[in-house]
């Protein structure tokens, strides 16, 4: 297989199958372009420019973060970075230690399972609550020597709020000189939402009337409008809205003993619960 044939393989399918996130997807492409080029200059003999594969990733919860970088991963082995392309997700509890001496050995633990695939640190800025944060400073110094002395083997993807993230890559100069690639990942909007909610659907056998869909988009649409952007779960509270809509569907339907095929798969406006 071809570079060519590689930057267009299933992960990029994946990618493009996504709802929403076209900056997300440029970003992504662009990267992945820049080090296919690099690998064909190195093959030429010619002089490859430097490549940090690591990523922050920021944004508000439920944009995509996770598994875009699941993608990325998949990217990646695609482009022959790494031999597996797993991921490994992890958080501060993942990573820091209860006691004095067991935070490097948890730490190294973790990156040990993420070797040849792509470590991702969801909330990452919660790893030193403050300069006094002693287990939290050891977590992030073996995470900073393992990325040096596993630098063939290790890409992290570090993720979370945009300026706590911002705050947080500043803050070590470990982390400023090996993360310099951020990909800021929008809110959905509320057309998009529907397009989510309505997959969410699909893929369950559920069916609804363009009236309801159309209802569906108007109230995602209000739902979006009136949310608290600190507060919003953005794909999140439109599948607990979609949760919450198939349970208040089973009970009208066990109310009204209509088990029919149609009835098991039909949304009705009375049925919906977003707000």
């Amino acid at each position: 297989m071809n570079q060519e044939e590689k930057c267009e393989g299933d992960a990029f399918a994946e990618l493009d199958k996504l709802i929403g996130l076209a900056p997300v997807k440029g970003e992504v492409r662009m990267l992945a372009n820049f080090i296919a080029i690099q690998q064909k200059r190195k093959r030429s003999g010619l002089k490859a420019a430097p490549i940090s594969y690591h990523c922050v990733f920021t944004g508000n919860p439920g944009t995509g973060k996770t598994t875009v970088a699941r993608i990325v991963a998949g990217i990646y082995r695609e482009l022959g970075i790494l031999s597996k392309g797993h991921l490994v997700e992890a958080d501060r509890a993942s990573l820091v230690g209860e006691y004095q001496g067991h935070t490097a050995v948890k730490t190294n633990n973790l990156v040990d399972s993420a070797l040849d695939g792509v470590l991702f640190i969801d909330e990452a800025y919660s790893l030193v609550n403050d300069e006094n944060d002693s287990f939290g400073r050891e977590a992030v110094n073996t995470l900073l020597k393992r990325i040096e002395d596993d630098r063939k083997r290790l890409v992290v993807i570090v993720a979370g709020y945009t300026d706590d993230m911002e705050a947080f890559i500043a803050t070590n100069p470990g982390f400023k000189s090996r993360f310099t690639r951020f990909i800021e990942f929008p809110d959905y909007s509320g057309q998009e939402l529907a397009e989510i909610y309505a997959r969410w659907m699909r893929s369950y056998d559920y069916v609804a009337s363009p009236e309801v869909e159309k209802e569906i988009l108007g109230r995602l649409c209000d739902m979006r409008k009136k949310a608290d952007p600190k507060t919003f779960g953005n794909a999140r509270d439109a599948r607990t809205a979609f949760e919450k809509t198939v349970e208040r569907h089973a009970v009208r339907i066990s109310k009204d003993g209509m088990f029919d095929a149609a009835s098991l798969k039909e949304i009705r406006v009375e049925d919906l619960v977003i707000r």
